[in-house]
């Protein structure tokens, strides 16, 4: 959506790498499998038990003569155009920075699901270690996902191009995990199921990991609309089951925790400019009067004020939606110019039709 000239596909398959084989990573080895113009070069995973396995049994499919492998040299030995990187939430983006210059080193683009939406969040030697590997590669690195790459960025910028004089962008995020099946995500991520003691023991990284996450968007927005955050503020809150709630992940007892409510405000002269609410519920069913239904809502004031609003049924799979923009941003990442390339600098990204 970006100021960037139009590119030219290359007229190769282009090369993938997977990075990661979870949820989102084996979607996106069957997204690369059922695609005429990619191939799958290789497969990173972090359980030793994958290791040896082909890429496309991990994946629910037939054999694709790719094996799993969990040495970084192996993957920065390969021939490959671009490394999908996909390890899931991080804590602390630093914690995977020599990892991420590494690949960008070694040749290959990459485009992460987990973040990097906007690195310059992180300040600038996070900037300057990614743009010299960038540099050092003869390539660029974009990112995107689930939680921090639909409502929260993007949408608000589609929607400011039909206003001026713009004072405040508000974006909501209303999920349930009812249906959501894993124990680590509901359980561990979120704290659901943990007594209030054991939930605010944790709060203090939890909040840290919080901020990583979602810093990134409110500044993309910010750059979006021609402004700088002086700063970004975080509050969290809490609700506790007032009956016990089944999820898929397993139960959520009566008195433990059961939903989340993160706001995030990005200040800029002296005021919150951009406000994003991030809810998250055990089991929103049972739950109707905590903090509205699941869904997403975008406010943008200004003259005109613009609404948009969905229910949580928008997407039918964000897992795919996420791998699909992924794999759509290949050729685009790859034609690019070496260093960061964030959605304002690329031209804009769509699928193809199936015919």
């Amino acid at each position: 959506m970006g100021s960037a000239e139009a590119f030219t596909p290359s007229p190769r398959r282009y090369r993938v790498v997977q990075w990661a084989t979870g949820a989102i990573g084996r979607s996106v080895i069957r997204g690369v499998m059922d695609r005429d113009d990619m191939e799958l070069a290789g497969a990173w995973v972090h359980t030793p038990a994958k290791v040896g396995t082909d890429a496309g049994v991990l994946a629910g499919r037939a054999p694709v003569g790719v094996t799993a492998t969990g040495d970084l040299d192996d993957i920065l030995d390969l021939d490959a155009d671009c490394v999908i990187f996909a390890p899931g939430p991080v804590r602390d983006r630093f914690a995977e920075l020599d990892t991420l210059c590494a690949l960008l080193s070694s040749g290959k683009n990459l485009i992460s699901l987990s973040g990097l939406v906007y690195p310059q969040a992180h300040g600038p030697h996070f900037v300057n270690e990614l743009e010299q590997a960038c540099k050092r590669g003869g390539v660029s690195v974009h990112g995107s996902g689930v939680s921090h790459g639909f409502m929260a960025d993007v949408m608000p910028l589609m929607l400011a191009r039909l206003s001026r004089r713009i004072t405040h962008v508000y974006a909501r995020e209303c999920t349930d995990f009812a249906r959501h099946p894993s124990w680590g995500m509901v359980h561990h991520m979120l704290g659901f199921g943990k007594n209030e003691e054991a939930y605010l023991g944790a709060l203090r990284p939890r909040r840290a990991a919080m901020r990583t996450l979602y810093s990134e968007s409110l500044h993309l927005i910010a750059a979006g609309l021609g402004a700088d955050l002086d700063e970004i503020d975080v509050d969290a809150d809490h609700r506790l089951a007032r009956t016990d709630l089944a999820t898929a992940a397993g139960p959520v007892p009566r008195g433990t925790v059961a939903a989340s409510r993160w706001t995030f405000s990005g200040l800029a002269a002296g005021r919150p400019v951009i406000t994003l609410e991030i809810v998250h519920k055990a089991n929103a069913a049972r739950m109707c009067g905590e903090w509205g239904r699941p869904g997403y809502s975008l406010r943008v004031d200004g003259r005109p004020s613009l609404t948009l609003t969905a229910d949580q049924d928008w997407v039918s799979d964000e897992i795919s939606a996420a791998t699909a923009h992924a794999l759509n941003s290949v050729p685009a990442v790859c034609a690019a110019e070496p260093g960061i390339r964030t959605y304002l600098d690329l031209p804009m990204i769509s699928g193809k039709m199936h015919l």
